[in-house]
């Protein structure tokens, strides 16, 4: 049976699709916007304008915005003699792991990788930009909350903060691979592990085996757990997915029956123009739910390979690229250029080998938090050359990685933008519950109105004439209409919102009854003030 979504959108009876086109370059389709619903709910979260799915017509101008890095970055750098890796390949930083605000205690918490393939640790703040870390039992005197493990080498890594837990011991999830054996015939494993505190985690459920950097998230529209699963595809990394009801449910799973290819590169991927001949690979998807729709940053590899890494004594280039999807598996990726690059300068932070975190992202005031991952390729003890113990594992392609933080408007990843003549963007028909209309909206030197149209005719009471106009830079500001009328008397019936806009940018709208703009939709990783992850 064919399954529907809060949004309107039907799923197909083969679910998830196996019909991912393996053998082209093209880019991947995205149904629902070729054929998208008659009408579109809107009660869940911001509504944002990253495709045309809301859009019936429009003359404003698409613009995609870029976050800048903060000033405190990089937040987290190596310290402690466990990330120093006895000098051969520092880090303090996510290896995927993650970066959550935990409103049980009102503290923002990074788990990471302490030193190069060390196990895992938990940093604590109180601002998210200054770090301590906590003297925790599972190695007395140490922050760890995994222990070292002798034969073994921690890999990637996964934290989710799940606030719809059952289980009190289960509101922390995590995945994380660890590798064993000798180099020659070294194996890996996949790891499941759920907590009560994020620091005391239940012994690993072995999943089906999988590759290293493989991930998860969960897709609270749906319910589903989703493993985000490192394979090779036409000789080239790509995602594969597979879903459950339960985080453990079906663990290890079929992955003949069970798994289906998801992600994989494209040809409207960017070489680096530094290594132009190099081939483009998808190096990892991570996703969070964020407002009314699925956020996913895939990190793209720009080169170059492992071995040509070690003879130059450089790590590898990749950057985050961002993509957005309604139904939680087809993503449309309209922007080709990083939303976070590696600098690809020596002596630099960030200046290689990207990585985003667990959670993707968090909404702290007006504006939207990403930490990440970048490696410097510097290490106080191997020359470009030099090979540390144990092995390959150890050279300076993996050393100096630190944790910084870029931040971005809230909503501010795509903007339609008009200029002094003015464009005006009109809906799709929409239907919704709530009476109250607000919009972010950066318009001081201009103004925007709205008016609600049923059967293609404005509202009574409701049309652009008799629209109070907005003319500030607000991320939450309600529309109102010089007639006293409200949205309640549309409630339920397919309708469209038409809006104009003159010298402004407007990044998204929403109906709610809540007189402070609360939007139901989800907050990524959460955020000072949001209670479960979500604006409520």
């Amino acid at each position: 049976m064919s399954e529907s979504l809060y949004n309107g959108i039907v799923l197909p009876e083969t679910w998830p699709p196996r019909d991912v086109d393996g053998e082209s370059t093209d880019p991947l389709k995205v149904p629902y916007l070729d054929a998208p619903p008659e009408a579109i709910c809107i009660d869940i979260g911001r509504q944002l304008f990253v495709d045309d799915f809301l859009i019936a017509s429009t003359t404003l101008q698409r613009s995609f915005g870029r976050p800048k890095i903060h000033g405190a970055s990089p937040v987290l750098t190596p310290e402690t003699d466990e990330e120093m890796d006895n000098g051969n390949c520092p880090m303090a930083a996510p290896f995927n792991d993650g970066a959550w605000y935990d409103p049980e205690d009102g503290l923002f918490k990074l788990w990471y990788m302490p030193g190069w393939f060390h196990s895992t640790a938990l940093a604590t703040s109180e601002d998210g930009l200054h770090w301590t870390r906590p003297n925790l039992d599972v190695v007395p005197g140490t922050n760890l909350v995994w222990p070292n493990l002798d034969g073994y080498d921690r890999d990637g890594c996964l934290v989710w903060l799940d606030h719809e837990a059952e289980k009190r011991d289960e509101r922390f999830k995590m995945f994380q691979f660890y590798r064993f054996g000798q180099e020659g015939g070294m194996k890996g494993e996949g790891w499941l592990h759920t907590s009560p505190d994020g620091v005391h985690w239940s012994d690993p459920v072995l999943t089906t085996p999988v590759g290293d950097n493989t991930s998860l998230f969960y897709n609270p529209f749906r319910k589903k757990w989703c493993m985000s699963v490192r394979r090779k595809h036409a000789g080239l990394r790509a995602r594969f997915y597979t879903e459950r009801d339960d985080f453990l449910q079906g663990v290890p799973w079929d992955q003949e029956r069970e798994e289906v290819l998801w992600q994989r590169i494209d040809n409207l991927s960017l070489s680096d123009p530094l290594r132009p001949d190099h081939r483009v690979a998808l190096y990892d998807v991570n996703v969070t739910p964020y407002e009314s729709l699925m956020l996913g940053l895939f990190a793209i590899f720009r080169g170059p390979e492992n071995n040509i890494c070690a003879t130059e004594g450089v790590p590898k280039t990749i950057d985050l690229e961002i993509g957005y999807s309604r139904d939680g598996f087809h993503f449309s990726r309209p922007d080709r250029t990083p939303l976070l690059a590696a600098s690809r300068q020596i002596g630099d932070w960030n200046r290689a080998y990207l990585h985003a975190v667990g959670g993707v992202c968090m909404v702290v005031g007006d504006e939207v938090w990403i930490y990440f991952t970048g490696f410097s390729g510097e290490s106080p003890k191997l020359g470009k050359t030099d090979v540390g113990a144990p092995g390959r594992t150890r050279r300076v392609m993996y050393a100096g990685a630190s944790t910084g933080l870029a931040t971005i408007r809230r909503d501010g990843f795509v903007s339609m933008d008009a200029g002094v003549d003015g464009g005006v963007l009109t809906t799709r028909p929409v239907v919704f519950q709530g009476h109250r209309l607000f919009v972010n909206v950066d318009s001081p030197n201009g103004e925007l109105t709205a008016e609600v149209l049923i059967d293609n005719q404005p509202v009574d009471g409701l049309g652009a004439a008799s629209c109070v106009p907005v003319s500030q830079d607000s991320t939450c500001c309600e529309v109102t209409w010089r007639s006293g009328i409200d949205l309640s008397g549309v409630a339920g019936q397919p309708a469209q919102i038409r809006f104009h806009l003159k010298s402004g940018r407007l990044f998204s709208f929403w109906i709610t009854d809540d007189v402070g703009g609360a939007s139901a939709g989800y907050v990524g990783a959460g955020g000072p003030g949001y209670a479960n992850g979500r604006d409520l």
